[in-house]
């Protein structure tokens, strides 16, 4: 029983040399030669417990991300292509029917010949529109249509009284940082690595170290890194889970915020990269690495004034429990108080007692502690900096603040239990527990059982993006970073491994599924062990024209100089 199993021999030895463990067979058709085989993609996976090579590819190429775009000292500007003749004639075709369609509703006919007519020329802008949407054109050319016709209902844009003000500077376009001179005509460009934390939601136990000093906790007792009580709550009774549940909840929406208004107090275009996590009180934090330098006592103030109002219905006190919830009536289309049989009130109805003047908001998230310090350009700081906020990509959110011990676990499920019977969403199921029917009623919604991430205890409340980069951080996409390292490999290689100098077209070849079972798709360790062999293969090839290219430049450089 002790001697290791085959599939696990195969699944490590593919892990230490990069080969997706879970590749997708997909067929690949030329449309100029009608030519189709059988080719593998790696699953793409994000997490190390789906796939830990292609966690770890993704994982090194935020980290080329953010390398690239935190000390840029130009401007990332990308310049769009000028659109091709092709494009062009679309957008004139839609022109044309776009105004037949104007002079139609002049003309004067019949009704029935007109909506015949409208129908045709409607037809032919839905086609045009799929075509521009297949096209090298990014973006829609005319806005879409909204499915939902409600009006949309308007909220005051008034800073809250009881948060501080802020200065308010006209945004630059600019988003590269200030150089500061130093001694012997030296320059400095520094940039900054911050981290913002929620407010406290009642003391916890913690780990304290100052040097090489351990600091007694707030409890009296200096606790250990592994201590089984470290981010639990000194005490569980006074600890506001409801809050800490909340601000989870809507935590993403906070950050979104706050980069709004540090670029207005700034006054200029801030770029930063990112990531969330867990702390081990079990909250979400996050940290970013900032292009530029701010000063602290702006990023306090900011961070003091930054809040996200939660415009719906009060649900401060639950009307009903999820052992005796509403029941659907099919008669009236709705649900109803299982003891008075009358219809709760809708989603619609609900929001209207929030446009009266004195209506205040549902909950109010702040942001809590920032930290802030500053980072060299080309230090091991910087490098440090870099793998410290892409630690925990590879993993889930509560996968590395996962609970050890029976305090840690008690702690964990108190928080689950109170995200599993508070609103996500305006459509979530529970708000049948606060007498409010949700948006988009429908039979079948039981309270308590929400299928939204945030009652999952894999998020625990946050459901945002767990990587947060901004637009103009490097000037590229995942993609563009993607194409760089696989032009690099080709012009080590020489054009060796590639399958062509050029890069084809990308409408040339179409791809489609193939199932497992099919008889010309070989079984997966089959294909596992072909991929682990041609990666060892490219690698020693890589290795070998690169110690060729050293080797070459080592000769040259002397009879250069």
């Amino acid at each position: 029983m002790r001697q290791p199993l085959a599939k696990d021999a195969l699944r490590l030895l593919a892990e230490q040399h990069g080969v997706c463990v879970r590749p997708l067979a997909m067929r690949r058709t030329d449309t100029q030669t009608g030519l189709t085989e059988a080719v593998e993609v790696p699953c793409g996976a994000r997490l190390a417990t789906k796939c830990k090579p292609c966690a770890e590819r993704n994982r090194r190429l935020r980290i080329q991300q953010i390398r690239e775009g935190w000390h840029l000292a130009d401007e990332p500007a990308v310049q769009p292509d000028r659109p091709t003749g092709e494009a062009l004639e679309l957008v004139r075709y839609r022109a044309h029917l776009e105004f037949a369609r104007e002079q139609l509703m002049y003309e004067p006919m019949a009704l029935d010949e007109r909506a015949a007519q409208l129908a045709d020329i409607d037809g032919g802008i839905a086609e045009v529109d799929e075509h521009l949407a297949q096209s090298s054109l990014r973006g829609h050319l005319t806005p879409r249509d909204r499915d939902d016709h409600r009006p949309r209902r308007k909220r005051s844009t008034r800073r809250r009284q009881d948060s501080p003000d802020l200065p308010r500077l006209p945004v630059d376009a600019r988003t590269v940082g200030r150089v500061f001179a130093g001694k012997a005509g030296k320059t400095y460009r520094p940039s900054m690595l911050v981290t913002l934390t929620l407010d406290s939601h009642g003391s916890v136990h913690q780990h304290i170290r100052r040097g090489a000093y351990v600091l007694p906790c707030e409890c009296g007792t200096r606790h250990s890194q592994r201590d089984d009580v470290l981010g639990t709550p000194i005490d569980p009774a006074g600890y506001d889970y409801r809050r800490a549940a909340l601000d989870a909840i809507h935590f993403a929406r906070v950050l979104d915020r706050w980069w709004q208004n540090l670029r207005r107090a700034a006054g200029w275009n801030v770029q930063y990269a990112g990531a969330v996590e867990l702390q081990r009180r079990l909250a979400p934090h996050a940290h970013f690495a900032i292009r530029g330098t701010l000063p602290r006592r702006l990023l306090r103030q900011v961070a003091a004034a930054t809040y996200h109002q939660v415009w719906w219905p009060a649900f401060d006190q639950p009307m009903y429990t999820v052992d005796c919830p509403p029941v659907w009536d099919t008669d009236q289309g709705a649900y109803i108080d299982p003891r008075t049989k009358e219809p709760l009130r809708t989603w619609a109805e609900a929001l209207d007692d929030l446009e009266e003047p004195d209506a205040e908001p549902a909950y109010v998230a702040h942001l809590g502690r920032i930290d802030a310090r500053g980072i060299e350009a080309g230090g091991k700081d910087s490098e440090r900096a870099i793998r410290y906020v892409t630690k925990y990509v590879t993993k889930d959110l509560t996968e590395h603040a996962a609970p050890h011990s029976d305090a840690q676990r008690a702690h964990f499920d108190r928080l689950h239990t109170e995200l599993s019977t508070l609103p996500c969403s305006p459509t979530c199921a529970n708000w049948l527990l606060y007498g409010v029917q949700p948006d988009g009623v429908k039979a079948g919604l039981t309270p308590g059982r929400c299928s939204g991430k945030v009652h999952q205890r894999t998020t625990l409340g946050f459901t945002g993006r767990r990587v947060l980069v901004s637009r103009q951080w490097s000037g590229k996409t995942l993609a563009d970073h993607r194409a760089d390292n696989r032009a690099w490999i080709r012009t080590i290689l020489g054009g060796g491994l590639a399958d062509t100098e050029e890069q084809p077209p990308a409408d040339r070849y179409a791809f489609e599924l193939a199932r497992p079972d099919d008889p010309d798709i070989p079984p997966l360790e089959h294909r596992i062990l072909r991929a682990v062999s041609a990666r060892i293969r490219w690698r020693t090839e890589l290795r070998q024209a690169r110690q060729h290219l050293s080797a070459t430049a080592h000769d040259i450089t002397p009879q250069a100089a």
